[in-house]
């Protein structure tokens, strides 16, 4: 089958290689067909040297910077845009109004689709005043302030940015279109969701959604220190929220990287009975344990060094560690993800006489150096969003010390000690408890290894989604047909598309004249459990006798013999 792999903010085949997730998941299910669709930073060229692997085709759309031409609606058209931003812009700004934002999102891609001129409109004084005249209008929402004029434009041109994927060359049915995918698969969710969106509200794909530390989420951390007014940031979480929700709603399935983030999805509106916890998978599992332990008990900590790391609750267990155990040492690896806070960290260290026994290494080359210089791993976060690191650490057969927050009881579960947060007389009494059993550490160094090398095993997750994708496209109409409001018209049918769809497809693409068409055409006619005679017989009567009736799909059934 054909799959579309829609992802934002970077290149898996470029930036990540061999190592990053899109690939390994390309490589392990080699019986289908990927394209991937990329919605890139300010720069969406340069894509011609990148490699391309077993990438079917790649396509990259500028999500920022400088906007898309196109050419601006006449007046008849752009009061059709405005009634249709108009709706979006009341879904997330008038409280009673939410549930109209698919409804105004679903008008605003079916304009763009028709004449392409979306991208104009949204840049357009229209735009603006449309926005301003809801956002400042009544019943609109203005607990986080009342909206300037500066506080307009700076949220028109996000949205415009934001909504930038409605516009994007990928809607067709042809070679490189979304319409002729089987489904689309999106990694990472948010705007990477809304060419999906569109593809099932114009051609009926379908789509699964992957998130590894859930969008909405991030955008919720991320705005508390953007550089807008709270006007715009509300505005901005309040179409991620939508978003997301429409997202989750319209969704096949969903496959979220942890349990933890199951719960936060399901909030948001998702249906437990299509969300199937997938973890992310590691080729790490395969790597060999640390080796011996220093000769001094050293504590090993990890990650960015900021405020929500909490290497200051690292450092204050660590003056009580050693002051029980004098020759103890700690070390934190990690680069400094904001301004001052190294500093600060040292300062503390400083403060608590710790100095001389502490060292900041710096990010170190790989996770598998950090652990190896360690006797047990501490981490002190006041959230673990994702498991990766964590995973990572157990695979070094060291004992695992963490704060009890996020995803961590999910990934370390029984072979590790979970403590409070903020709580430094507890973390320093189970590194020491650790440090003073030599024989417990490598219990539960172990146990902690074999259970990440179960649960983040590559291999679990390539055939999850091969049992998901068969499973997707086994259950969905073969010929979805759009009915009002894009629903999809005819009912499920069980394995509707027979191999001969996909041999009359790949015929009927080299055929000459009107062969390509009575060939796709042709396809309509295979149904499931009908044999040679009722095939060509339904191909008569659709138009397969311009392609020679029961000879076509006798031509058709003996290819497929051969190839068989």
């Amino acid at each position: 089958m054909r799959v579309a792999l829609l992802t934002e903010g970077a290149r898996p085949h470029s930036q990540r290689g061999l190592g990053g997730w899109c690939a390994r998941l390309v490589e392990g299910l080699r019986e289908h067909d990927f394209e991937l669709y990329v919605l890139a930073g300010r720069d969406a060229s340069g894509i011609a040297g990148s490699p391309r692997g077993r990438w079917l085709g790649v396509h990259e759309l500028a999500l920022w910077g400088r906007r898309p031409a196109g050419r601006a609606p006449g007046a008849l058209r752009r009061r059709q845009y405005a009634r249709a931003y108009e709706q979006l812009v009341r879904a997330l700004v008038v409280p009673g109004e939410r549930a109209a934002f698919g409804a105004g999102l679903y008008r605003l891609a079916v304009l763009a689709a028709e004449d392409g001129g979306l991208p104009a409109f949204l840049a357009s004084a229209h735009a603006r005043r449309t926005l301003e005249r809801v956002w400042r209008g009544p019943g609109a929402d203005t607990s986080a302030g009342e909206p300037l004029v500066c506080d307009v434009l700076v949220a028109a041109d996000l949205l415009e940015q934001c909504l930038r994927p409605l516009s994007a060359p990928w809607y067709g049915a042809g070679p490189g279109g979304l319409g002729a995918a089987d489904l689309c698969h999106v990694v990472g969710g948010g705007p990477a969701a809304l060419p999906a969106l569109v593809a099932k509200r114009l051609h009926g794909v379908p789509f699964v959604v992957t998130e590894h530390g859930l969008h909405l989420r991030e955008q919720y951390l991320g705005y508390r220190e953007a550089p807008y007014r709270w006007p715009v940031r509300a505005l901005l979480l309040s179409f991620f929220r939508a978003l997301t929700e429409e997202t989750y709603r319209q969704a096949a399935i969903l496959t979220p990287g942890s349990a933890h983030d199951q719960e936060w999805q399901q909030r948001c509106g998702a249906d437990p009975a299509r969300t199937r916890v997938v973890h992310e998978g590691t080729p790490a599992v395969s790597r060999a344990a640390a080796g011996p332990e220093p000769a001094a008990p050293t504590l090993v900590w990890a990650g960015a060094l900021e405020p929500g790391r909490d290497t200051e609750l690292a450092l204050h267990a660590f003056a009580r560690v050693r002051a029980e155990l004098p020759g103890a040492r700690l070390v934190i690896h990690g680069e400094e993800a904001a301004r001052g806070y190294r500093a600060h960290c040292e300062a503390v260290a400083e403060r608590l006489g710790v100095a001389g026994a502490v060292e900041f290494a710096g990010r170190p080359e790989s996770p598998a150096r950090a652990w190896e210089g360690g006797t047990v791993i501490v981490f002190s976060a006041l959230s673990h969003r994702g498991p990766r690191l964590l995973a990572d650490a157990m695979l070094s057969g060291r004992a695992v010390v963490s704060t009890d927050v996020g995803v961590a009881r999910e990934v370390v579960g029984p072979t590790g000690l979970l403590v409070p947060p903020r709580d430094p007389q507890a973390l320093a009494g189970a590194c020491l408890a650790l440090l003073r059993d030599e024989e417990r550490r490598a219990r539960l160094g172990l146990a902690g290894r074999l259970r990440a090398q179960e649960r983040f095993a590559v291999e679990p997750v390539i055939g999850a989604f091969r049992e998901i994708y068969l499973e997707l496209v086994s259950q969905w109409p073969a010929f979805p047909a759009a009915g009002a409001g894009g629903a999809v018209a005819a009912p499920p049918r069980p394995f509707a598309r027979p191999a001969e769809y996909w041999l009359a497809d790949r015929r009927g693409a080299g055929s000459a004249g009107d062969g390509g068409a009575t060939a796709g055409a042709g396809r309509a006619a295979v149904t499931v459990g009908a044999g040679a005679g009722a095939g060509a017989g339904a191909g008569a009567a659709d138009g397969e006798a311009a392609d020679g009736g029961a000879g076509a799909v006798a031509d058709r059934a003996g290819a497929l013999a051969e190839a068989v």
